[in-house]
Protein backbone atom coordinates (compact mmCIF):
# COMPACT_ATOMS: atom_id res chain seq x y z
CA UNK A 1 0.00 0.00 0.00
CA UNK A 2 1.93 3.43 -1.20
CA UNK A 3 1.18 6.47 1.65
CA UNK A 4 0.94 9.80 -0.20
CA UNK A 5 1.44 12.87 2.01
CA UNK A 6 -0.25 16.26 1.44
CA UNK A 7 0.62 19.41 2.77
CA UNK A 8 0.70 23.09 1.52
CA UNK A 9 0.55 26.36 3.66
CA UNK A 10 -2.25 28.01 5.47
CA UNK A 11 -5.12 29.00 2.86
CA UNK A 12 -3.33 27.03 0.18
CA UNK A 13 -6.04 24.59 -0.12
CA UNK A 14 -4.26 20.94 1.14
CA UNK A 15 -8.22 19.86 2.91
CA UNK A 16 -9.98 20.54 -0.24
CA UNK A 17 -7.37 18.36 -2.38
CA UNK A 18 -7.69 15.79 0.21
CA UNK A 19 -11.54 16.16 0.35
CA UNK A 20 -11.36 15.57 -3.52
CA UNK A 21 -9.41 12.69 -3.12
CA UNK A 22 -11.38 11.04 -0.41
CA UNK A 23 -14.45 11.60 -3.26
CA UNK A 24 -12.69 8.96 -5.39
CA UNK A 25 -12.44 6.47 -2.68
CA UNK A 26 -8.94 7.35 -1.09
CA UNK A 27 -8.52 6.66 2.93
CA UNK A 28 -7.56 10.10 3.72
CA UNK A 29 -5.77 10.50 7.48
CA UNK A 30 -6.39 13.98 8.99
CA UNK A 31 -2.96 14.47 11.01
CA UNK A 32 -4.09 17.81 12.62
CA UNK A 33 -7.78 15.95 14.01
CA UNK A 34 -5.81 12.82 14.81
CA UNK A 35 -3.11 15.12 16.81
CA UNK A 36 -6.40 16.55 18.69
CA UNK A 37 -7.65 13.19 19.65
CA UNK A 38 -4.32 11.92 20.76
CA UNK A 39 -3.65 14.50 22.79
CA UNK A 40 -6.91 13.24 25.20
CA UNK A 41 -6.21 9.86 24.58
CA UNK A 42 -2.63 8.53 24.00
CA UNK A 43 -1.42 7.92 28.43
CA UNK A 44 2.24 8.34 27.17
CA UNK A 45 1.73 12.02 25.43
CA UNK A 46 -0.84 12.88 28.43
CA UNK A 47 2.02 12.24 30.79
CA UNK A 48 4.98 13.81 28.61
CA UNK A 49 2.58 16.94 28.62
CA UNK A 50 2.01 17.46 31.47
CA UNK A 51 5.90 16.85 32.40
CA UNK A 52 7.03 19.46 29.88
CA UNK A 53 3.89 22.13 30.49
CA UNK A 54 2.98 21.30 33.88
CA UNK A 55 -0.49 19.74 35.03
CA UNK A 56 -2.47 22.68 34.74
CA UNK A 57 -2.07 21.20 31.00
CA UNK A 58 -4.90 18.90 31.32
CA UNK A 59 -8.71 19.23 33.27
CA UNK A 60 -10.03 17.62 35.70
CA UNK A 61 -12.18 15.85 33.11
CA UNK A 62 -8.89 14.73 31.34
CA UNK A 63 -9.97 17.47 28.33
CA UNK A 64 -7.03 18.98 27.23
CA UNK A 65 -6.19 23.30 28.47
CA UNK A 66 -5.30 24.50 24.73
CA UNK A 67 -5.19 28.08 26.40
CA UNK A 68 -2.71 26.93 29.00
CA UNK A 69 -0.34 25.33 26.23
CA UNK A 70 -0.93 27.82 23.71
CA UNK A 71 0.09 30.19 26.84
CA UNK A 72 3.47 29.11 26.92
CA UNK A 73 4.17 28.12 23.58
CA UNK A 74 2.50 31.05 21.18
CA UNK A 75 5.38 33.22 21.31
CA UNK A 76 8.25 30.99 22.15
CA UNK A 77 10.17 28.96 19.58
CA UNK A 78 11.77 26.37 22.00
CA UNK A 79 8.89 25.81 23.63
CA UNK A 80 6.93 25.00 20.29
CA UNK A 81 9.08 23.03 19.18
CA UNK A 82 9.16 21.29 22.73
CA UNK A 83 5.69 20.88 22.22
CA UNK A 84 5.98 19.31 18.16
CA UNK A 85 8.94 17.28 19.42
CA UNK A 86 6.37 15.79 21.93
CA UNK A 87 2.99 15.34 19.88
CA UNK A 88 4.60 14.48 16.35
CA UNK A 89 5.93 10.90 17.56
CA UNK A 90 1.76 10.00 18.93
CA UNK A 91 0.55 10.97 15.27
CA UNK A 92 2.92 9.23 13.87
CA UNK A 93 1.93 6.24 15.89
CA UNK A 94 -1.78 7.02 15.09
CA UNK A 95 -0.93 7.41 11.59
CA UNK A 96 0.57 3.65 11.78
CA UNK A 97 -2.39 2.16 13.22
CA UNK A 98 -4.74 3.70 11.27
CA UNK A 99 -2.55 2.34 7.99
CA UNK A 100 -2.38 -0.77 9.31
CA UNK A 101 -6.23 -0.66 9.01
CA UNK A 102 -7.11 0.50 5.37
CA UNK A 103 -7.72 -1.73 2.73
CA UNK A 104 -6.82 0.79 -0.51
CA UNK A 105 -4.73 0.53 -2.95
CA UNK A 106 -3.30 3.76 -1.47
CA UNK A 107 -3.91 5.91 1.34
CA UNK A 108 -3.27 9.63 2.21
CA UNK A 109 -1.67 11.72 5.30
CA UNK A 110 -2.94 15.51 5.03
CA UNK A 111 -0.81 17.26 7.59
CA UNK A 112 0.50 20.99 7.85
CA UNK A 113 3.34 20.20 9.12
CA UNK A 114 4.68 17.56 6.67
CA UNK A 115 7.83 18.65 5.84
CA UNK A 116 8.80 20.35 9.30
CA UNK A 117 7.54 17.45 11.31
CA UNK A 118 9.94 14.91 8.74
CA UNK A 119 6.66 12.77 8.56
CA UNK A 120 7.15 12.71 4.94
CA UNK A 121 9.57 10.64 5.48
CA UNK A 122 6.95 7.83 6.06
CA UNK A 123 5.24 8.18 2.92
CA UNK A 124 6.08 7.30 -0.37
CA UNK A 125 5.19 10.48 -2.42
CA UNK A 126 4.22 14.22 -1.27
CA UNK A 127 2.15 16.40 -2.77
CA UNK A 128 2.04 20.35 -2.31
CA UNK A 129 -0.98 22.70 -2.57
CA UNK A 130 0.39 25.82 -3.22
CA UNK A 131 -1.24 29.18 -3.89
CA UNK A 132 -0.02 32.93 -4.06
CA UNK A 133 0.37 34.22 -0.02
CA UNK A 134 -1.78 36.91 -0.87
CA UNK A 135 -4.80 34.93 -2.09
CA UNK A 136 -3.94 32.24 0.91
CA UNK A 137 -4.36 35.85 3.41
CA UNK A 138 -7.76 36.74 1.76
CA UNK A 139 -9.08 32.91 2.03
CA UNK A 140 -8.00 32.08 5.78
CA UNK A 141 -9.67 36.21 6.75
CA UNK A 142 -12.61 35.57 4.71
CA UNK A 143 -12.96 31.65 6.25
CA UNK A 144 -11.83 31.88 9.90
CA UNK A 145 -12.12 35.56 10.41
CA UNK A 146 -8.30 35.67 11.12
CA UNK A 147 -6.43 39.23 10.72
CA UNK A 148 -3.90 39.57 8.23
CA UNK A 149 -1.52 39.38 10.76
CA UNK A 150 -2.94 36.13 12.52
CA UNK A 151 -2.40 34.89 9.29
CA UNK A 152 1.00 35.90 8.56
CA UNK A 153 2.49 34.93 11.70
CA UNK A 154 1.17 31.39 10.98
CA UNK A 155 2.73 31.47 7.79
CA UNK A 156 5.86 32.64 9.04
CA UNK A 157 6.15 29.37 11.33
CA UNK A 158 5.64 27.22 7.98
CA UNK A 159 8.41 26.23 5.57
CA UNK A 160 8.04 28.52 2.90
CA UNK A 161 6.28 26.87 -0.53
CA UNK A 162 9.53 27.42 -2.33
CA UNK A 163 11.25 25.07 0.24
CA UNK A 164 8.37 22.88 0.19
CA UNK A 165 7.82 22.73 -3.68
CA UNK A 166 11.26 21.30 -4.00
CA UNK A 167 10.40 18.71 -1.42
CA UNK A 168 7.58 17.15 -2.91
CA UNK A 169 7.56 14.85 -5.56
CA UNK A 170 4.05 16.37 -6.97
CA UNK A 171 2.32 19.78 -6.96
CA UNK A 172 -1.18 21.10 -7.31
CA UNK A 173 -2.01 24.63 -8.48
CA UNK A 174 -5.02 26.23 -6.11
CA UNK A 175 -4.46 29.70 -7.66
CA UNK A 176 -7.51 30.13 -9.26
CA UNK A 177 -5.62 29.67 -12.88
CA UNK A 178 -6.19 26.11 -13.09
CA UNK A 179 -9.09 23.81 -12.41
CA UNK A 180 -7.70 21.49 -9.83
CA UNK A 181 -10.26 18.41 -9.85
CA UNK A 182 -8.77 17.81 -13.30
CA UNK A 183 -5.60 18.33 -11.31
CA UNK A 184 -6.39 15.85 -8.75
CA UNK A 185 -7.63 13.10 -11.37
CA UNK A 186 -4.45 13.20 -13.23
CA UNK A 187 -2.23 12.63 -9.92
CA UNK A 188 -5.17 9.87 -8.49
CA UNK A 189 -4.58 7.90 -12.37
CA UNK A 190 -0.74 8.54 -11.87
CA UNK A 191 -0.88 7.26 -8.56
CA UNK A 192 -3.00 4.47 -8.91
CA UNK A 193 -0.54 3.43 -11.32
CA UNK A 194 2.51 3.08 -9.19
CA UNK A 195 0.55 0.99 -6.68
CA UNK A 196 2.43 -2.29 -5.68
CA UNK A 197 0.30 -4.50 -2.81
Amino acid sequence: MLKVGITGNIGGGKTTVSKIFEVLGVPVFYADDAAKKVMVEDPILIDALKQAFGTESYFDDGTLNRKHIASIVFNDEAQLAKLNAISHPAVFRAFDNWVAQQQAPYVIKEAALLFESTSYKMCDYSVMVTAPLELRITRVMQRDGFTREEVESRNAKQFSEEKKIRLANYVVRNDDTELVIPQVLALHKLISSLVYW
